[in-house]
């Protein structure tokens, strides 16, 4: 048996009537044809969740009952991912594949080597906006209750302010003589991951965001591409911090 789809609604209401429209109401009339009796889950994206039936499905429409209703507990340490921008849809599957993994915000980086730019303007505000698309579609795809932010991108300076406002900063660089397995982690708070773009980081910017308080880690004895290297990363950290055996 498939496990429900997720739908956002907000704001989630308690047991009781609920509706589906707009875009969400379409997507679930339209293409995943629900139909009375079908079980779905509903989220504001916050935190809230509940399981709701199918009462009646219109063209772009969709009725329901709200039978149980929750809200999740934030996910302890808070991700926190600074991905360089990586060009053509490989910047998309970094934040799907981490999405998916469990981030809890995306912080685009114009790092020194990126290929891709997104210079102030219409086309950087549509790469931005398919990133937080992405991002949506892949919360909603992994069932997630909590939807990461994507926040503007930043330069080298704007991360590095970042980094001193962070309980912990690791810059994944596959030269580093600590392993990301071997590094103390913290428990709460919020946690700083640096995925630099395919060239690289720069030495420049490793010596600005240590100055800043990070620490560079490997992941392992592996290479790992720019546009996944946030997900495996976000896999150990789930086991380390024990961020997935939290219900």
């Amino acid at each position: 048996m498939s496990t429900a789809p997720l739908f956002l609604l907000d704001p989630l209401p308690g047991a009781g009537p609920a509706r589906l429209d707009g875009a969400e109401g379409r997507h679930a009339a339209t293409v995943k044809r629900l139909r009375p009796g079908e079980v779905v889950l509903l989220s504001d994206g916050r935190g809230g969740l509940a399981h709701a039936v199918v009462e009646a499905a219109g063209r772009d429409t969709v009725e329901l009952t709200i039978t149980e209703r929750a809200d999740a507990a934030p996910p302890a340490p808070r991700v926190l991912l600074a991905q360089a921008l990586v060009k053509g849809d490989r910047g998309e599957l970094a934040v799907e594949l981490a999405t998916e993994a469990g981030v809890d915000a995306v912080l685009p980086w114009r790092a020194a080597r990126c290929v891709a730019r997104w210079e102030a303007g219409p086309r950087g505000e549509k790469a931005l906006t398919r990133w937080r698309t992405t991002a949506r579609e892949a919360a909603k795809q992994a069932r997630r209750p909590w939807l990461p932010v994507v926040e503007e991108p930043v330069t080298t300076a704007a991360l590095a302010r970042r980094v001193g406002t962070t309980g912990a900063a690791l810059v994944l660089h596959e030269a580093a003589s600590e392993r990301l397995a071997d590094v103390a982690l913290p428990a709460d708070g919020e946690l700083l991951l640096v995925v630099g773009p395919e060239g690289g980081v720069t030495d420049e910017e490793i010596d600005v965001l240590v100055a800043a308080g990070a620490r560079t880690v490997r992941l392992g004895p592996e290479v790992v591409r720019a546009s996944t290297a946030a997900a495996v990363a976000l896999g150990a950290l789930g086991v380390l911090t024990g961020r997935w055996g939290r219900p």
